[in-house]
């Protein structure tokens, strides 16, 4: 995952937060939900307890290393900061993808209009993500490693997988998708359409330097990269209670709150704590980055057991 240096003018608020609220539409799709309330990435964990092995996997990820907003507003090494979303219609035209790990990757065709944004610009060489919602069928068209050919009429990707936001169904046990981790991206975005209203509902996508040989539910693929105690993909952690988030900028106040109430979620393999969202020219990149005073020590990992397992 990259580092971000781009700052602007800083955006602050003093007004309170408002209450919290659930099942908050995609800008661009107003008729999908992402995901049904009881969906993992929907459940509030600030009441659940915490797992017994937390100190030990907290230190695992990074005791001292700082939260890091992985999106912002402008552009960075030539391309957008952050994982854009890019909605299709029922005239969007089907393509075919060829991909490297195609045992793994459904098969589609993809909904991928000419003008598909891909994660970091259509020059990057980092995971160049393309993220498709369809509006007219409610279904999240994740792509990695993607570039386009035959001037857009085919693509090539690492992986794909394709998740319909109206049901729990997972992919099956082993199998990767878009993320390491087997989990979809789309609906652990901090988007700013939420933020600007004041709530977002749902956990937040994250990632570590290491992961172990396994995974916890929702997850369903493990991608680690050496032996000894590692948090598994799909890990749940949430900021402390006791973290005084008063003082922050209202952007990053936002943020700050629902790792909290959702928490975060291990999804891929990369700096410690960095968290994912969209790009948008009205992001305060300082106000953003001023997350950076949470560190892990501020994080505790809960436990999830008595949570409903919805879509197994």
């Amino acid at each position: 995952m990259r580092r971000l240096t781009v700052l602007v003018a800083i955006v602050t608020g003093a007004f309170a937060l408002p209450a919290l609220v659930t099942a908050h539409p995609l800008p661009g799709a107003p008729k999908c939900p992402v995901l049904p309330a009881n969906n993992p990435w929907n459940q509030r964990v600030d009441k659940l307890p915490v797992a017994s092995d937390s100190a030990k996997l907290i230190n695992s990820i990074g005791l001292s290393d700082p939260v890091h907003p992985d999106f912002g507003s402008g552009v960075y090494g030539g391309g957008p900061i952050g994982i854009p979303i890019t909605i299709a219609t029922k005239h969007t035209r089907l393509v075919h993808v060829n991909f490297n790990y195609g045992s793994e990757s459904d098969r589609g065709p993809y909904p991928i209009p000419r003008n598909a944004q891909i994660e970091g610009g259509p020059n990057s060489s980092g995971d160049r993500h393309v993220i498709i919602v369809d509006r007219a069928n409610c279904k999240d068209y994740e792509l990695f490693a993607a570039y386009p050919g035959a001037g857009g009429r085919g693509w090539h990707a690492g992986s794909g997988a394709i998740f319909n936001l109206r049901s729990n169904h997972l992919r099956p046990a082993g199998w990767t998708s878009a993320d390491a981790a087997g989990l979809p991206i789309l609906p652990g975005l901090v988007r700013y359409a939420e933020v600007k209203r004041g709530v977002i509902d749902h956990a937040l996508r994250f990632t570590a330097p290491y992961t172990a040989p396994a995974y916890v539910y929702p997850a369903r693929h493990q991608a680690s990269t050496r032996s000894g105690f590692y948090p598994p993909m799909g890990l749940r952690v949430r900021l402390k209670a006791s973290v005084n988030i008063s003082r922050l900028p209202y952007q990053a106040r936002v943020v700050a709150q629902a790792l909290k109430t959702y928490g975060l979620m291990l999804a891929d393999n990369g700096s410690p704590w960095y968290i994912q969202g969209t790009p948008d020219a009205r992001w305060s990149n300082d106000a953003l980055h001023l997350l950076d005073q949470l560190h892990g020590s501020d994080f505790e990992v809960v436990n999830t057991s008595s949570l409903p397992h919805p879509g197994l």
